[in-house]
């Protein structure tokens, strides 16, 4: 009987220690509203973000390489590689495993992907992985709502 509180203490010690944030770095345009929602939905999940106001983001795109087409109006990087746009926080998680992508991006600004929730809308829309070798995948696909 006498090992079950240190137990418990253990149990408890352990379940109260929270995972390590993971760091992310965000650029965007000083006058983007939609911005600071997505990085408050990164915070939620765990990242820790260092905010870059930014006032070139073309420049900024093409020398991290992200493709024209799937740009959108920020851009993070973690762990050197590139996340365009209001891509979910679980997918941003996922590329860190992922060593074949340099990036991965939700292109646009899809209405219901996070930092864009306009009450119960949400449009469809998908993550695209931008290969080392440049070429493109769906990562994840989210259905309309």
């Amino acid at each position: 009987m006498r090992a079950f509180p240190l137990l418990a203490a253990l149990l408890v010690g352990g379940v109260a220690q929270a995972a390590e944030p993971v760091a992310i770095d965000v650029y965007r345009d000083p006058n983007c509203g939609c911005c600071t929602s997505w990085i408050k939905h990164l915070e939620q999940n765990g990242f820790s973000v260092r905010d870059h106001i930014e006032n070139d983001m073309p420049a900024l795109k093409t020398r991290l390489g992200v493709p024209h087409a799937l740009g959108s109006c920020h851009t993070g990087v973690i762990d050197g590689k590139f996340v365009e746009g209001h891509v979910p926080a679980k997918d941003v998680l996922a590329l860190r495993q992922r060593a074949d992508l340099a990036g991965i991006a939700t292109p646009g600004m899809p209405m219901g992907s996070p930092g864009m929730e306009m009450g119960e809308r949400k449009d469809a829309y998908q993550v695209i992985g931008v290969g080392t070798d440049g070429k493109q995948s769906v990562v994840s696909d989210y259905p309309a709502h």
